[in-house]
C-alpha cells in the first residue's frame, strides 16, 4: 500500500527533485507551501532559482491531470497539491494559526482520513519535526545524501611495520598492495611505531600498478615560500602538486593550514610554472554572528569583507615569497616587492563570489572554493561541473563549522563530495589533522 509524505517548504526549496524522490507513493505539497515558495522566486540566488523550478515542475504536471487528486509522476509516484488541513490541538489547546501549523496540519488531516496508511512529515525543521511527534505524527528529515561522518574517509592509513620492513621498501622504491580494495591516490603512512615513530615512510597509491610509491610531487621543497609542516600536509601539496589530479578537497578543523597550502600550490602553478592561467579563489558568503547588512562600493568593495580571509593568507605568502625570490619577481613585475595588487593587476589571481559562477565555464584555471562546508550538494555539483580543460578544483573546509540552516557535517557538500567520489582516479582527498596555526588556536578547537 502506498505511503504518503507531507513535504514541508525547506525541503523542497533544499532540493526542488524532492517531490520524485518517494519512490511509487504519493507526495503531498500543502498550499501553504505553495505560497512560501512564491515569496522566493524574485530574487538571482539559489534559494529563488530552485523556487522557479518548482513552479515549473508543477505547472507542467498540472498539464497531464489534476493536481487537486493527484498527476502520476514519469517516476511511478503521486504529487498532489491540497488546501485540506486539520485543526491542530494539544490536550484540548489549539495551536496558532501560523504556516508551520498549517503544514503540519496537512499531515494531521490525511493521518486521520486515511488511518490504514503511514503518512510521514518530511521537514529539515527540527522545531516543526518536534511539534509534529508530539502530535503523534511521523516525521523525518530529508537526507537523501546523507554520510555517515564518523566513517568519512580520510584519505590515508596507518600500517605498522618495522624498521627493516620500511628500509626494505626504501630501497626498492614501492610496497605491493596487500590490504585489499584501495580507492585511487590514497596514502598510507608505514611507521614503526604508531605513537611516536622514529621511522616512517609516506607513500601514495598508483591503482594501475596496484602499488605504493613514494611521494613524487612534494619531497620537503619549497612552495611559494613554505614547506610542508606535517605528514598530512605533506600528502595534501601531493596531490594540489599533481597536475593529472583534478579535483582536490582538503578537510580539518580550524588552523591545520587548508587554505594556506592552496594558494601556496596555485599561486607555485600558475605564477612559476605556468601550469595554469590563472588563480581563481571564491567562497559561500555566510556571516558569523550578525549579518553586517548592504555594504557600499562596487561589487568588489562589497564582497572584500567576505575575502578578507583570503587576503590574509595571500599576504603571508606574498610577503615570505619576497624574502626568498626577489630576483624571480623582478621578472615578473619588475620590482622587487611586489603587493598581492601586483597579482591581482596581472590577472594572477582572481577573486569572485560563487553567485557568479553559474554559466560560466573555466578552462585551464587553478580553482579553489573555500568555505565549502556552507555548500549544499545541489550547489558542489553545479560548481564541479564548471570546470573546463585543464582545470583543477580544489575544496577546502571544516564539517565542523558550518554556518547554514538545514546543513550539517553529514549532509553538506563537502562531506558528501568526498565520500561520492573518492572511488575517482581524478580525485583525492586529505584530512588534515594537526593545528598549525599557533598552539592556542589547536587547543581551541580541540576543546570547542
Amino acid at each position: 500500500m502506498e505511503k504518503i509524505f507531507v513535504l514541508d517548504t525547506n525541503v523542497l526549496i533544499h532540493d526542488p527533485d524532492a517531490m520524485f524522490h518517494f519512490a511509487d507513493n504519493r507526495v503531498v505539497i500543502p498550499m501553504t507551501v505553495i505560497e512560501e515558495v512564491d515569496q522566493f522566486k524574485k530574487g538571482v540566488d539559489e534559494k529563488s532559482r530552485n523556487a522557479r523550478l518548482i513552479g515549473r515542475y508543477l505547472d507542467k504536471l498540472r498539464t497531464l491531470g489534476s493536481l487537486k487528486t493527484g498527476v502520476v509522476t514519469d517516476r511511478g509516484g503521486i504529487v498532489q497539491v491540497t488546501i485540506l488541513s486539520a485543526d491542530l490541538n494539544i490536550e484540548g489547546v489549539k495551536l496558532l494559526d501560523n504556516n508551520d501549523n498549517r503544514i503540519i496540519g496537512t499531515a494531521s488531516y490525511f493521518q486521520k482520513e486515511y488511518p490504514d496508511r503511514v503518512v510521514t512529515l518530511v521537514s529539515k525543521d527540527a522545531n516543526v519535526r518536534i511539534k509534529a511527534d508530539c502530535l503523534g505524527i511521523k516525521t523525518e528529515n530529508y537526507e537523501p545524501e546523507k554520510v555517515n561522518f564518523e566513517e568519512i574517509y580520510t584519505g590515508f592509513s596507518l600500517l605498522k611495520a618495522t624498521r627493516k620492513q620500511i628500509e626494505k621498501v626504501q630501497e626498492k622504491g614501492y610496497f605491493t598492495n596487500k590490504l585489499g580494495e584501495i580507492p585511487p591516490n590514497h596514502f598510507l603512512k608505514l611507521v614503526d611505531k604508531l605513537d611516536n615513530p622514529t621511522h616512517k615512510i609516506i607513500l601514495r597509491y598508483s591503482q594501475s600498478d596496484n602499488k605504493f610509491f613514494p611521494l613524487k610531487y612534494y619531497t620537503g621543497q619549497e612552495i611559494f615560500g613554505i614547506v610542508a609542516r606535517n605528514d598530512e600536509q605533506a600528502m595534501a601539496l601531493d596531490l594540489l602538486l599533481d597536475s593529472s589530479i583534478r579535483l582536490v578537497s582538503l578537510s580539518g578543523i580550524a588552523g591545520t593550514g587548508k587554505t594556506l597550502i592552496a594558494i601556496a600550490s596555485g599561486l607555485t602553478q600558475v605564477v612559476e610554472d605556468d601550469t595554469y592561467n590563472r588563480l581563481v579563489v571564491s567562497r559561500p558568503i555566510s556571516p558569523l554572528g550578525k549579518d553586517l547588512g548592504y555594504l557600499p562600493g562596487s561589487k568588489d568593495d562589497k564582497f572584500t569583507p567576505w575575502m578578507q580571509p583570503i587576503y590574509d593568507n595571500m599576504e603571508i605568502l606574498i610577503q615570505g615569497h619576497n624574502d626568498y625570490n626577489h630576483n624571480d619577481n623582478g621578472k615578473i613585475f619588475g620590482k622587487k616587492n611586489p603587493s598581492i595588487n601586483d597579482y591581482l593587476d596581472f590577472n594572477f589571481i582572481e577573486l569572485k563570489p560563487l553567485t557568479y559562477i553559474r554559466g560560466r565555464s573555466l578552462p585551464n584555471q587553478f580553482m579553489i572554493i573555500d568555505e565549502a562546508q556552507n555548500l549544499t550538494p545541489h550547489e558542489m555539483k553545479t560548481i564541479i561541473t564548471r570546470a573546463g580543460e585543464n582545470t583543477k578544483i580544489v575544496l577546502t573546509g571544516d564539517p565542523h563549522q558550518i554556518d547554514i540552516p538545514y546543513l550539517d557535517s553529514e549532509s553538506n557538500g563537502l562531506s558528501i563530495a568526498v565520500e561520492k567520489m573518492k572511488n575517482e582516479y581524478l580525485v583525492g582527498h586529505i584530512t588534515l589533522m594537526k593545528g598549525e596555526r599557533s598552539k592556542l588556536a589547536e587547543i581551541a578547537a580541540s576543546y570547542f
